[in-house]
Order: C-alpha cells, then sequence, then structure tokens
C-alpha cells in the first residue's frame, strides 16, 4: 500500500519540492480528460488533487480512472463535501476549514463523511485548511459561508496554523481560493513554515513558474495550481 503522507514528509525532510495539480470536477467533463492527461504528463506534478468548493455531477468515479489508466501519480480527493468522495482515489484530504467558523466545515461534514470513507480503502489525512484573504470573492467563501482570515495579519495566521497542529493536523493548507487574484504572501508562508512542524500546502492565485518557485523558496513544501494549469496549455513550456 502507498503511504501518501508518509513521502510526503519524507520529501520535506529531503527538502524536495512537491506539486500537485489541482482538478476541479465541475470544470472537466470525461471528454476533456484526455487533453489534460497529455498536459500533466509533460509537467513536473508529483500529485493530482481532485475537488472543489461543490459538485453536481455523476463522473468523479470515471474521471478519476481515466486519470490512473495514464498517470501514475497519488490521486488525492481536495473534497468540499462528503459527496465528493470517490474509492477510485488513493488517498483524501480530511479538511477542517480553521478559518471559518461555520460549524459544517468544522465538524458536521467530516462527522458525515465517516460512513462513506470506512467502505474505502482510502488513506485518510487529517488536514487544517486555512482559506487567506485574495482581493476578490472566491467560491470557498461563498459556499462555506465564512470570511478568509486577513492578509495583513500573518501572526493571526501564524496562531490558526499552531492551533491546527495541536488539534492534531497532519498538513496545513494555506489557500488564497480557486482563481484568487492574489495568491498567499510570501512573509507569510515563511512565518508558518518555520514555526510548525507540519508539511505545508499552498495554493491559489498561483500563475506562473516563478510564483511556484517564489512560493517553494517561502517555505512551501508542496504547491497547488489549477485554474492557470487549466487555461494555459504552454504554462510549463
Amino acid at each position: 500500500m502507498v503511504h501518501i503522507y508518509n513521502q510526503i514528509v519524507s520529501a520535506k525532510t529531503a527538502n524536495k519540492k512537491l506539486l500537485a495539480i489541482l482538478i476541479d470536477p465541475d470544470k472537466v467533463s470525461t471528454e476533456q480528460v484526455s487533453g489534460l492527461i497529455q498536459k500533466i504528463t509533460t509537467s513536473p506534478a508529483t500529485h493530482i488533487l481532485i475537488g472543489g468548493s461543490s459538485f453536481e455531477g455523476t463522473h468523479l468515479d470515471e474521471l478519476i480512472l481515466e486519470l490512473k489508466e495514464e498517470i501514475d501519480l497519488p490521486i488525492l480527493l481536495f473534497p468540499g463535501n462528503p459527496s465528493q468522495i470517490s474509492a477510485k482515489a488513493d488517498g483524501i484530504l480530511f479538511l477542517t476549514l480553521l478559518s471559518g467558523r461555520n460549524p459544517d466545515y468544522l465538524i458536521e461534514h467530516q462527522v458525515n463523511a465517516v460512513p462513506i470513507l470506512k467502505k474505502t480503502a482510502l488513506e485518510v489525512i487529517s488536514t487544517g485548511y486555512i482559506l487567506i484573504e485574495s482581493g476578490s470573492k472566491t467560491a470557498v467563501e461563498r459556499v462555506s459561508k465564512t470570511k478568509p482570515l486577513d492578509r495583513n495579519n500573518t501572526d493571526y495566521v501564524l496562531q490558526t496554523a499552531q492551533a491546527g497542529e495541536y488539534i492534531g493536523n497532519k498538513l496545513m493548507y494555506i489557500e488564497a481560493g480557486s482563481g484568487a487574484k492574489l495568491a498567499v504572501p510570501t512573509e507569510m508562508i515563511t512565518l508558518v513554515s518555520q514555526n510548525i512542524n507540519i508539511p505545508v500546502i499552498v495554493g491559489g492565485g498561483i500563475r506562473s513558474k516563478k510564483e511556484i518557485e517564489d512560493a517553494f523558496n517561502a517555505g512551501a513544501d508542496m504547491v497547488v495550481i489549477g485554474t492557470a494549469f487549466e487555461n494555459d496549455s504552454n504554462f510549463f513550456d
């Protein structure tokens, strides 16, 4: 069995940076996935994340199976709610929205997910999720009905991340939101990464290879890109 979390920790220890491609099943149909597969196989991606703030479709299993036929990378679910759980993936980021105070995203969705997860062999990875203000209202804010944290209050963001680590989160995901105008500030990434011991994932608003490198240099262990990669077929050229 692949132990995805142990691999992420080992990469952090070795200072090997990881890159995840985020696929939103609401935006990608099974007909579109073949073109996306070609782009992923020629990219430096190390992981694939599947999920979004909302999903009304029925093709999640099929999408993951098509990806698995052509790509030998770990596929992790990044769900907005329990309806986005698929046994076909390799693991799941079991998210707690630490930046919000909506009980549905602090515990209710997690409780409802348990009976579904118990019927799968998914590797469940406890992940603290912190939404950062990014200059526009993102889908996460709209769906979760929670406000992002102030991008200028880095000390409070650090406290939130440290609280998540104390609670027992194994990963910390700092997110500007899909299609964000502004990425997570590099000084915030540095402060958090230097003051918690668990791997730090950073995503949202990253639109270039330079911004990926900036996040890595600031201390991110994994960077996630989605919208920019989907929209630019030559992103890594």
